[in-house]
């Protein structure tokens, strides 16, 4: 059950940050390089939801196979 929760949870958070990653995307349009464009999706707490979501479905994954 608390695998379940996990792989829900971390599917829910990559939704909301990779949305957020996509929706920024319109930087590079503004005249931002890539590079500036990476150091402010990693400084903003919506876009680390995609990461923390990302682990958290791999931990699931994991965890499930395990036992």
């Amino acid at each position: 059950m608390k695998h379940k929760f996990l792989f829900v949870l971390g599917f829910f958070l990559s939704s909301i940050g990779l949305t957020y990653i996509l929706i920024y995307l319109n930087l590079l349009v503004m005249g931002y390089t890539f590079i500036d464009y990476l150091g402010y999706i990693f400084t903003k707490f919506e876009t680390l939801m995609f990461f923390i979501g990302y682990i958290l479905i791999i931990f699931s994954i994991y965890e499930r196979k395990r036992t």
